[in-house]
């Protein structure tokens, strides 16, 4: 084991390095200790890689800068390696002078002490024994989105197998009769290109079609999917793939819930229904069913979208299905171009034409579509035509306009299949209620043999669940990807960049699993969990609380850990009452070494000691970015990185307050419906179960507030040095620990 100091970024100028190599050397054990002037120089990394290729190194210990900075410089394979954080987390965040230059170089000498501890814990990891080669990539659903990832798939070499539930290729897309422009010129609607987009898919080696067909089985993880395709007639066939991208698509809001809007009446259609009369009359005058040709239309936007509660009491769509608007102008010229004579209104609250669409707007326009502000309150049908009546929002009052036709622009709800969590709440909440048994349940669309469920866990609205901000594609279900209106509402450009992006990631799970590294967000990591049976008490935490679905049961109701599935997020580490869960690399040890590890002052000393478990994904570039704006905080506070909030072991705060430690901060990602947590779950995890420590800190004699959670964004440099700031004040009027010294 050897240690590395830096003299470089001021270090040297600022920091007694002497003092710090005899702490790494006597306290830290390390067999040698190392100081460069630039450790991240050619020659510093040349110096530690001759050090591992000349001398078998095994464990290195930089103390230098983040260890989210130079990764490329400090990059050394089949090494244990540990990082003090003394130029971000110590130089940069504690201003110089007076009392402040012996605080400073005391933070110093923790932080190496807590990383030397650290790399006596850690092993180098082995790689995972079970990586699987199988590169194939199943789509499933023959939409625009599905078309577009085969060919996207198989043109970057992947084999690709296309499964289509019903017998034709093309999804909604195939009914259209033009789409909204996606290239110049912006002015008119433009084909569809569908047929070109299918004959390629069907003229490809790569690709093997199934019409007819559905998935009845998805068993196994990533480079070894077990598919059972069953076809119309009964016949089953298996195949075996590594990675998914679920491209279902999407179904049209039944508007028969909008009967205050004419839903289910004569002459009201929605957007699709427009398009199946638009086909039909191939380019001429659009007719009605009754074959009487439209003179007059209305276009009525956000037909159920955007209102949680319509007229009719029923609960509709929340959300804005984002092609709708452009959907309506490309219909309206559907009329105005087969008869300039044709009066075409849309009406709608807001029009949202992002981008290139201000030019088909404008094109609309300029043909004579009339666009009005109001917001349509009940639509009166018969069988001679329709009256709409809706409040004029630009004069403020309420008004009503006559038509052949009306179309209403209903929105999409994606195919996703079960959602376990909702069906198991509405189950609990409306036993017996007859409207809940009558309710149409969903078809499950990958019937994964998960013990968490057939399909992908799925928001509140039915969209896939994935992190919004950082992951799109990526689901709670590893190897399983989503692309298009299955994810959130799109058009058909937004669908096909979406279908390209969710390839992308197909290919690189196969690649990981192929050598055995994790997925997504620490890719490339070769830890596992790693399980003593032998003290396992079957409690099932570990296999309820894992955020996707890596842990099953075995016979013996043992957890059986898939290493393939695993996103090496800790959350089963932190859940463990008993700490038999660990990786090679990061463990219940290696952090609980780190927080022991501190030196810590006596009760009289006036210099508290608050442990930071913070987030690396969130929490812990803030504190970088702090240190990068120089902006300045508490020297009183030692971070300790952990791969999320929901790997925290309980026995980590328990170890802290008994060490005399004066105060706990968890920094962590937002929780929530709209979370930035990027394992999904950690961080409502750790709340929950830091919610339960009250009864511990009052058996010890501790003030509640000696144990705190916060949200951190990884923008929040500032707000983070105010937190820590405020925390240590509170520390400060409460008092030090009464458990220093014991």
């Amino acid at each position: 084991m050897v240690a590395y100091v830096c003299a470089g970024c001021g270090l040297g100028d600022t920091l007694d390095l002497k003092q710090t190599e005899k702490v790494a050397q006597k306290e830290g054990k390390m067999q040698a200790v190392k100081r460069h002037d630039f450790l991240c120089s050619a020659e510093g990394v040349q110096m530690i890689q001759g050090d591992i290729d000349n001398d078998g190194v095994t464990h290195v210990m930089i103390a230098a800068c983040s260890r989210r900075a130079k990764t490329e410089a400090f990059n050394f394979p089949g090494v244990a390696m540990s990082r003090a954080n003394l130029r971000e987390g110590v130089l940069w965040v504690v201003a110089e002078g007076g009392d402040h230059d012996e605080v400073r170089q005391e933070m110093a000498d923790d932080y190496v002490r807590m990383s030397c501890a650290e790399l006596k814990r850690m092993k180098v990891p082995a790689g995972n024994p079970d990586a699987d080669t199988s590169k194939r990539i199943l789509v499933v659903g023959g939409g625009v989105t599905g078309l577009t990832a085969a060919i996207e798939a198989a043109e970057t070499g992947y084999d690709v197998v296309l499964v289509e539930k019903t017998a034709a290729l093309g999804g909604w897309a195939a009914k259209l009769w033009k789409r909204v422009p996606f290239r110049q010129p912006y002015a008119d609607p433009q084909p569809t290109g569908v047929a070109e987009l299918i004959a390629r898919v069907v003229g490809n080696s790569r690709i093997t079609v199934h019409l007819n067909s559905t998935i009845a089985e998805t068993a196994g993880a990533p480079g070894r999917f077990k598919i059972k395709v069953a076809q119309e007639s009964g016949a089953i066939t298996e195949e075996t793939v590594g990675a998914i991208v679920q491209a279902s698509g999407f179904n049209t809001y039944d508007m028969a819930k909008l009967p205050e809007l004419g839903g289910g009446k004569p002459n009201v259609v929605d957007q699709a229904g427009l398009e199946t009369l638009a086909v039909s009359a191939n380019g001429g005058a659009i007719k009605r069913a009754d074959g009487r040709e439209v003179k007059s239309v209305v276009f009525v936007q956000c037909a159920g979208q955007r209102d949680e509660e319509g007229a009719s009491g029923g609960v509709h769509l929340p959300y804005c299905s984002g092609h709708c608007c452009a959907t309506s102008i490309k219909q309206a010229m559907y009329f105005k171009d087969a008869n300039p004579e044709v009066d075409t209104v849309v009406m709608f609250t807001d029009l949202r034409v992002p981008g290139m669409a201000e030019d088909f707007y404008r094109s609309a326009q300029q043909k004579g579509v009339t666009f009005t502000k109001g917001k349509a309150s009940k639509v009166e049908s018969t069988d001679a035509g329709c009256q709409v009546h809706f409040r004029d929002l630009i004069l403020d009052e309420d008004a009503s306009i006559g038509a052949d036709l009306v179309v209403l622009a209903t929105g999409q709800v994606p195919n996703s299949g079960v959602n376990i969590e909702l069906v198991e709440e509405a189950e609990g909440e409306k036993k017996g209620a007859p409207e809940a048994e009558a309710a149409v349940k969903p078809i499950s669309i990958l019937n994964l043999t998960y013990r968490q469920g057939k399909d992908l866990p799925q928001l509140k609205h039915g969209l896939n669940d994935s992190h919004f901000i950082c992951f799109p594609y990526e689901t709670r279900r590893t190897g399983i990807y989503a692309a298009g209106p299955v994810r959130r509402p799109m058009d058909m450009l937004q669908a096909t960049d979406d279908a390209t992006g969710a390839t992308l990631k197909a290919v690189q799970a196969v690649e990981n699993a192929a050598v055995g590294r994790a997925a997504h967000p620490r890719s490339g990591d070769l830890s596992y969990p790693i399980v003593r049976l032998e003290g396992c008490t079957q409690c099932k935490r570990c296999t309820v609380e894992c955020p996707f679905g890596a842990i099953d049961e075995d016979e013996k109701r043992f957890p059986v850990f898939n290493q393939a599935r695993c996103r090496r997020c800790g959350t089963c580490m932190g859940a463990c009452p008993v700490r038999v869960i660990s990786f090679e690399n990061y463990s219940v040890d290696t952090v609980g070494m780190q927080i022991k590890a501190v030196d810590m002052p006596d009760e009289f000393s006036e210099r508290p000691r608050i442990l930071i478990l913070a987030c690396e994904n969130d929490a812990y570039p803030a504190l970088d970015m702090a240190g990068l704006s120089r902006t300045e905080y508490s020297a009183f506070v030692r971070v300790i990185p952990v791969r999320c909030l929901g790997s925290v072991n309980t026995i980590w705060v328990t170890d802290a307050l008994n060490s005399g430690y004066d105060g706990v901060m968890m920094m962590g990602c937002k929780k929530g419906d709209d979370y930035q947590c990027h394992f999904v779950k950690g961080s409502e995890l750790a709340h929950y179960r830091m919610s339960k420590t009250d009864d511990t800190l009052k058996q010890l004699g501790l003030e509640k507030e000696r144990v705190m959670s916060f949200e951190v964004a990884i923008t929040d440099s500032q707000k983070v040095a105010a937190l820590i700031n405020d925390y240590a004040a509170k520390i400060k009027e409460i008092g030090m620990s009464p458990l220093k010294g014991f």
